[in-house]
């Protein structure tokens, strides 16, 4: 057969050099697409085979090889060669597969793993079987029965981009014979490594021989293998009567050898063979092992059977129980050379999803149900076979996580328990971080960390020992033993319950990374563990025996050379972790290990990572980074430090993520057992105390670190031996007394404290560790007493988002050393003083609630703080501020201790440098009235009840108290007041019935009360969430309504499980949301878009039959009322007498010249006097902060100058709230976590944590041109702006100074800083962004409507609108005259989502004299006609109102000829004619009008108008046409109207007249829907709308 390929390939294919070699065009764009085909059906023995040239590395996976029996030369190639079908095998990485499906899962070399120059090749043999060959290798059999007649299948898939047919002829006996010689040569390399390929040394591993023996026989052959005797160590070549087809390749050799071996150790640890078959000692053939039993011995693949046990024995059957060894063995390989991989079983709990060829089980509908997730193996568990998942999805919603175990019961026959624990028999699970055998717990701490601690991506496993022991892993490391006896037949189960909503099955399918980890293995377990190990060294140098080198046992993608000072990542290229090396040896006190970073590579994000561990590396299996490692380890990472895997500070030195090739990193374990890291040999401070002695230094050349090289002269500055941070001021175990320091900042953390309390950072910082699945036992001291008139302040550096509650503070007289810390300090019953929440407590006994702060309301950056005066009262101060005074009466002159409780989503602590003597002027000070806010902590007048409510509600206490005296249901009661603006409304509960069902219901409506009947009875419905007359937004249960139709599931803490005593309020906040807050605590944004005039309103509903009013309103101070923001409705009907704004000189301030700071990201480069920044290469690492900071009310802005469509997203901005010049960049501003607010996308972000949705236009679609701004006002709100329109309040409380950040990302490569026409909001700078003029008529709302009407190009900046195009598609095929509309396209305006947002239009505006209300037609696209010269523009623009007509297609014609609306227009209801007599003027024309108008003197036409849309363009007024699309071919439903100007008074209001019973428009009342105007001249056609669906 010709060694050419087949002139049909795939479509990406070219082909050259006599159709010998294949090149895939275009490899850096595209990936598939390169199949080609032999010319010729292979012969069978002919390997046909391929030579790999070129290879890129922009992919992953890479060449893919086969045979198929589609002829190609009429085969529709798919894009790759697992697309084939109909009789196709294609071996896929290691995998095999047959039609596209998986039929092997572990088989012969890896082929991702081949490089440039390696040869592959794929042979049929003459019994039908497919080999694969990898460098002249056979890998053995890797599918059997294939038919004749087969195509050779090579894909250039992924990295591989060019092949080159070298050969097609069946393998040469010599070849083969060369092959084997070198295989053995190879092996005697490595005898130091105790790997025997053929025969054992003397004395040792007796019983490999069977294993030998058993592994020909499952090559497929039953013939009989001539048996090696003991004494030999090792044959010249293989004996020569093997047949081809039954030789063993090298890997699987290799694979059954070292497994062998690996189960010999183990069973040697667990006081069993596995193997079988002799034993290590010299006595080999008698079929013991020393004084430990022995399995009779296995051997040959012959029927028979023997009694003996020799290991060299040559009887036994491979599947006969009387070769134990060999049987065992069978099991520990068959993973291997079988098709037998676990996968979980078909059957399954009732959520379960399985995919992936049954490895991955995913939990359905995880926010809603949290168990029902049980899954097991498809096959019991074999001896010493490792059973491991990863974790690819958790939910932060529940507590308790993942379970895992296993179970004597077979999930054919199992009733599934909708959790494991649940079942009381033959079950043994690891839960948290104990363990629970049928049911009940038996071990209570099993391991270190608990399994509800673990994250995504970490790996899970288990193993069945052959003695019967279960051990469990966690990310590879071995906890021990969990269970001593367990049955013979377990099958392993995994309990998706709580959190964990999907895993998969891992399998390792690296057999160079396996047998380098045995060898390891080996290594560890030769004879002399137990005693003293020498330092590693590959040469040892006698001057210096100590020598620091890397350890040889490395990650798996790591490698050491240079005689072990050196690691590196040889494929750095093609993957980011794996890169873990440690040093040969402890570490010695006061010693520094430095190396210097050799090779970078600019693809990954993070970089090196540097620490210690108490870890032996000979006995370690090493993570995929060490940070995943959950015991005796400490590491610097980025620029914070973790201990076990958990963040103990997040701001320490300099990032090691910006380090570049050349730099150096150390560390160094001092005597007083404190660590401490340099970077290019400056020290950055102590970063952990209490470090054990003989600890290991541990290098993880993660991310952009690809090698690097250990220092030997190292000459570094000596660290300060009198560091305020460190523990020599006042040590954690030094004595506390009043006088323990002269310094004011020697308040520290006492080493006494709580049981899941961490004190780090030199007594400074306080943590609580395991914090998803501990919420107490977390209490914390002060070193030493308070003096009087002393602050002990601290900030809030962690919290998390899973429990109730969160941290409490206060002081105790009881010393540290005589207190027995409680779960929580509340529970101490003497002496001692707390604030939890809002409540003062004394002795664990509250005192008085609603002091003047909540601390669970506090957030992470904020500062809390204590102070006894000299009197005995304690003050509280939140960020500085005095709260007043919490009570009086502490004991005067007796010690007292601060007491910092890290309770529920508190997490972690530190001191501040504001600790220590204040102003002493709070010490005497009087109790005042302000210091007790008796009713509520907003100062003011308690809210109360209107008169108007449900028929079975009662109100006492004038108003303030409302009471159900019947039945479940009437009870629904208003707010007196409407709301103001972040006004809150808040009852707590007095009475609960518990015969009812249900609870209260809470919201905000739009129905005001005053307008009800004096008639309780007559005028509301009996529940809120029945209550459609006006727009009503309601909180019932957990569900979020509007209307009663649900608008959202799953919010907050549900109200049906509230009791006496809780509080429940609402408030509508500046951003147009609803929030509900539960006991103080803001359960979000429940609703969007809510209407401005609202009320607040609750249902006494079920369960709840009794509330009282705990808030007050708002006080407004005459002396300090606010200035309108920039977005505020300052603006009324009643304000029209004001001066525009035009008219007012706008008050200017020094304005600031703003450049971007020299400090930035990587990617970026600064030109133009650093005015403008681009992003020059990735698509990251391009943050950006302005040198100067934002003043008050001065708008920083700047345009994007390009985009790159290749990327996804686009850019982020924002503010930061300290000084950029110091600041470590991250990759993105996403993970900037302090003191940030960032608009991405159409969110805001405080932190990283989203605080606001749907605010503002998508930035992701802001194109080329687009001028974006932002703004502190007056408030410390942030505004943004997009092309001069402001969006409105974004956040809250930003601190000054801050500074303008910008993150190019993505898509958006370049901005620049817009300087000219610098001004102060409301100065000419901004005016002459705007269009026009603004006149009185035009401010309206304190918003100028520039949008709809002439604007500057500028502000309708999506000049590429698809929709906005495919309107003007159906306006051509109208065929409409071009003169009628305006020859200025800006004029013309897309109302469709993103546009409108893009722009920051208002739903609703004000227009005429006097205003009124109209509504944007979002959804439909306007455009402008040409006003007739004879009409009044300015008058009609400034004066008239404004409305829409829905009409036909039929009637545009004509009506645009009259140029206004008309009598006989054909529209469905807009020209009637109508009699004057009537009601109110007006009458229903009578039947058959419109055939004959009658006379006009007595009829006038009658047009019917909106104020909305939402009514003028129902199908019923502007019926739907169909058209095709001459661009998409796509067929279109298309709507016609106009907009119009109204004159006032000539028209009337009116009711709908469609019979709608629904609300058509939130702010327009259905009986105030319909205008109907008679005036021929009172209308002015200006816009023609169309809306597409």
């Amino acid at each position: 057969m010709a060694a050419e390929l087949h002139p049909c390939s795939g479509k990406l294919i070219g082909l050259s050099n006599s159709n010998r070699t294949a090149q895939r065009n275009q490899p850096v764009q595209e990936f598939n697409h390169g199949l080609v085909l032999s010319r010729e059906p292979l012969k069978d023995r002919d390997v046909f085979t391929v030579r790999i040239d070129k290879k890129v590395n922009s992919w992953s996976g890479s060449i893919e090889i086969g045979v198929t029996s589609l002829d190609p030369a009429g085969l529709d190639f798919p894009s790759s060669a697992t697309g084939l079908k109909g009789g196709s095998w294609i071996v896929s990485g290691c995998s095999v597969l047959r039609d596209g499906r998986s039929v092997l899962e572990e088989y012969g070399r890896d082929l991702d793993q081949l490089s440039e120059g390696d040869r592959v090749g794929i042979q049929r043999s003459t019994h039908g079987d497919l080999h694969l060959w990898v460098n002249g290798q056979d890998c053995g059999a890797a599918a059997s029965g294939l038919p004749t007649g087969l195509w050779a299948v090579v894909d250039l898939y992924g990295k591989c981009t060019q092949v080159t047919v070298v050969s097609c002829e069946p393998p040469s006996l010599a070849e083969r014979d060369t092959e084997r010689e070198t295989v053995e040569e190879r092996e005697q390399e490595d005898e130091e490594e105790e790997v025997v390929v053929c025969g054992v040394r003397e004395g040792e591993f007796g019983g490999l021989t069977s294993a030998v023996n058993l592994a020909a026989a499952t090559n497929g052959t039953l013939e009989e293998v001539p048996v090696l005797p003991p004494t030999h160590n090792r044959p010249d070549k293989f004996p020569n009567n093997l047949e081809p087809e039954t030789v063993l390749t090298e890997h699987q050799l290799f694979d059954v050898l070292n497994n062998a071996i690996v189960s010999l150790y183990r069973s040697e640890d667990n006081g069993g063979g596995d193997l079988g078959g002799g034993g290590i000692g010299r006595d080999s053939g008698t079929g013991s092992r020393g004084d430990r039993g022995s399995s009779s011995g296995g051997g040959s693949v012959n029927g028979n059977s023997s009694d003996s046990g020799g290991g060299t024995g040559n009887t036994g059957s491979v599947n006969s129980p009387a070769g134990g060894g060999g049987a065992r063995l069978g099991a520990v390989t068959g993973g291997m050379l079988t098709n037998d991989a676990l996968l979980f079983h078909e059957k399954c709990g009732t959520l379960i999803k399985l995919s992936n060829n049954n490895k991955t089980a995913e939990r359905r509908r995880p926010l809603d149900e949290f168990n029902n997730g049980v899954v097991m193996t498809n096959r019991p568990l074999r001896h010493n076979e490792m059973f491991e998942i990863r974790i690819d999805k958790l939910v932060d919603k529940w507590s308790g996580s993942i379970e895992i175990g296993v179970t004597t019961h077979n999930p054919n026959n199992l009733d599934y328990p909708a959790t494991m624990t649940n079942l009381r028999s033959g079950t043994i699970m690891m839960s948290g971080c104990g363990i629970l055998t049928n049911g009940k717990g038996t071990r209570r701490e099993y391991c270190e960390f608990s399994l509800d601690e673990l994250q995504e991506g970490d790996h899970i496993g288990l193993m069945h020992k052959a003695s019967g022991a279960l051990h469990f892993y966690i990310n590879g490391i071995d906890q021990g033993v969990a269970a001593a006896q367990t049955p013979a037949v377990v099958y392993a189960v995994v309990d998706l319950y709580g959190m964990a909503v999907k895993v998969t099955i891992v399998h390792n399918h690296n057999h160079s990374d396996r047998l380098r980890r045995n060898n390891a293995i080996m290594r560890a377990l030769s004879p002399d563990v137990g005693r003293p190990r020498p330092a590693h060294s590959l040469t040892p140098d006698p001057d210096t025996p100590d020598r620091l080198l890397f350890h040889s046992n490395c990650g798996q993608k790591a490698a050491i050379i240079s005689e072990g000072r050196t690691a590196l990542r040889p494929h750095a290229t093609d993957d980011f972790n794996h890169g873990v090396v440690l040093s040969g040896r402890p570490l010695h006190s006061n010693e520094v290990f430095q190396v210097r970073i050799d090779k970078m590579v600019d693809k990954w994000a993070g970089s090196i990572e540097i620490g210690v561990t108490t870890h032996n590396p000979a006995y370690l299996q090493l993570p995929s980074t060490m940070t995943n490692l959950r015991s005796g380890t400490w590491m610097m990472t980025g620029n914070g430090v973790m201990h076990n895997g958990t963040t103990i500070l997040d701001e320490y030195g300099h990032n090691l993520d910006r380090l570049k090739a050349g730099d150096t990193v150390g560390v160094v374990r001092k005597e007083d057992g404190s660590l401490h890291f340099f970077v290019n040999g400056v020290a950055q401070g102590p970063a952990a105390w209490n470090v054990p002695p003989s600890v290991y230094a541990v290098v993880d050349l993660y991310g952009q670190a690809a090698q690097a090289t250990i220092m030997d002269d190292v000459d570094l500055p000596p660290l300060p031996e009198d560091s305020s941070e460190g523990p020599t001021v006042m040590s954690p175990s030094s004595p506390c007394s009043v006088a323990g320091g002269n310094s004011a900042n020697d308040l520290r953390f006492h080493q006494l404290h709580g049981t899941n309390a961490v004190i780090t950072n030199g007594g400074r910082t306080a943590l609580r560790q395991n914090c998803r699945s501990e919420f107490n036992d977390a209490i914390v001291i002060s070193n030493r007493c308070l003096r009087d008139g002393e602050l002990f302040e601290i900030v809030i550096q962690k919290m998390v988002d899973r429990w109730s509650g969160s941290i409490e503070a206060g002081v105790t007289a009881i010393r540290p050393e005589e207190l027995e810390f409680p779960n929580t300090m509340t529970d101490i019953d003497y002496d001692t003083w707390m604030l939890s929440g809002t409540a003062i407590m004394q002795d664990g006994n509250t005192m008085r609630n609603n002091y003047g702060c909540d601390l669970d309301t506090l957030t992470t950056g904020s500062r809390i703080g204590m102070m006894r005066s000299a009197t005995g009262d304690l003050h509280y101060y939140i960020n500085g501020v005095d709260q007043g005074v919490a009570c009086t009466g502490l004991p005067p002159g007796k010690e007292v201790y601060a007491v910092i409780d890290l309770y529920g989503q508190c997490v972690q602590v530190s001191i501040t440098s504001s600790s220590g003597p204040q102003d002493n002027s709070l010490c005497t000070s009087n109790i005042t009235e302000r210091s007790f806010p008796i009713h509520s902590p907003v100062a003011g007048v308690a809210h109360r009840l209107h008169s108007k409510h449900g028929k079975n509600v009662v109100l006492l206490g004038e108003g303030c108290q409302a009471v159900r005296v019947g039945g479940y249901a009437h009870g629904i009661v208003f707010s007196a007041k409407e709301l103001k603006t972040d006004e809150l409304f808040e009852v707590k509960i007095d009475e609960v019935d518990d015969q009812w069902s249900g609870s209260l219901h809470m919201g905000l409506t739009t129905l005001a009360p005053p307008e009800l009947p004096s008639c309780p009875m007559s005028g509301l419905s009996p529940t809120l969430t029945q209550l459609r007359s006006k727009v009503t937004w309601l909180l019932a249960g957990s569900e979020v309504r509007r209307n009663g139709l649900l608008q959202r599931q799953n919010y907050g803490a549900s109200l049906d499980r509230l009791t006496v005593g809780n509080r429940v309020g609402v408030k509508r906040c500046s951003d147009d949301t609803m929030h509900v807050l539960i006991d103080g605590e803001d359960m979000g944004p429940a609703a969007t878009a809510v209407a401005k005039n609202v009320y607040a309103v609750l249902d006494l509903y079920g369960r709840v039959t009794a509330v009282s009013i705990v808030s007050s309103s708002v006080l407004e101070d005459a002396g300090s009322v606010k200035a309108p923001s920039l977005s505020s409705d300052s603006c009324s009907e009643g304000e029209e007498d004001r001066m525009p704004v035009e008219g007012g000189e706008p008050a200017l301030v020094p304005n600031t010249v703003m450049a971007f700071l020299e400090n930035h990201g990587k990617n970026i480069q600064l030109s133009h006097e650093n005015l403008t920044a681009a992003r020059v290469s990735s698509y990251n690492q391009g943050l950006l902060v302005t040198a100067q900071p934002l003043p008050r009310q001065q708008l920083f802005q700047f345009q994007i100058d390009r985009l790159n469509a290749s990327w996804t997203s686009s850019l982020s901005l924002g503010v930061i709230g300290h000084s950029p010049d110091r600041l470590n960049f991250p990759s993105t501003a996403c993970c900037l976590k302090r003191s940030v607010w960032l608009l991405q996308r159409d969110s805001v972000f405080h932190n990283s944590l989203k605080i606001c949705e749907n605010y503002g236009p998508n930035l992701d679609t802001c194109p080329e041109g687009t001028v974006l701004g932002l703004l502190v006002d007056g408030n410390s709100c942030l505004h943004l702006y997009v092309n001069g329109m402001d969006q409105g309040v974004a956040a809250q409380d930003i601190p000054t100074p801050c500074y303008p950040l910008i993150d190019l990302y993505g898509q958006c490569e370049q901005v620049t800083i817009v300087t000219n026409n610098v001004a102060t909001v409301g100065g000419e700078g901004i005016k002459a962004r705007c269009q026009g003029d603004m006149e009185k008529a035009d401010m309206v709302d304190g918003i100028k409507e520039s949008v709809c009407w002439m604007p500057h190009p500028e502000v309708n900046p999506n000049k590429t609108c698809e929709y906005q195009a495919l309107c003007s598609r159906f306006k051509d095929l109208l065929t409409l005259p071009d003169g009628y509309f305006n020859e200025d396209a800006k004029y013309n305006l897309c109302y469709c989502e993103s546009c409108h947002k893009l722009r920051g239009d208002e739903s609703y505006y004000k227009r005429g004299e006097p205003p009124r209300d109209y509504a944007l037609p979002f959804g439909w696209c306007r455009f402008a006609l040409r006003i007739k010269p004879h009409c009044d523009v300015s008058n009609s623009f400034k004066q008239w109102h404004i409305a829409y007509h829905g009409t036909s297609v039929g009637a545009l014609r004509r009506t645009l000829d009259h140029a206004q609306l008309l009598s006989g227009t054909s529209s469905i209801f807009s020209v009637s004619p109508v009699k004057m007599e009537g009601p109110n003027g007006y009458s229903e024309p009578e039947e058959n009008s419109s055939n004959s108008l009658p006379d006009r003197d007595r009829e006038v036409p009658r047009v019917q108008l909106s104020p909305t849309m939402r009514y003028s363009g129902l199908e019923m007024f502007a019926p739907k046409v169909q058209f095709r699309d001459p661009r998409s071919h796509c067929c279109h439903q298309a709507q016609v109207g106009f907009q119009v100007c109204v004159r006032p008074g000539s028209y009337k209001v009116g009711p709908q007249t469609l019979g709608a019973i629904e609300p058509l428009d939130p702010r327009f009342s259905n009986t105030e829907i319909e205008w109907i105007t008679k005036d021929q001249g009172g209308t002015l056609l200006y816009g023609l709308l169309i809306r597409v669906e």
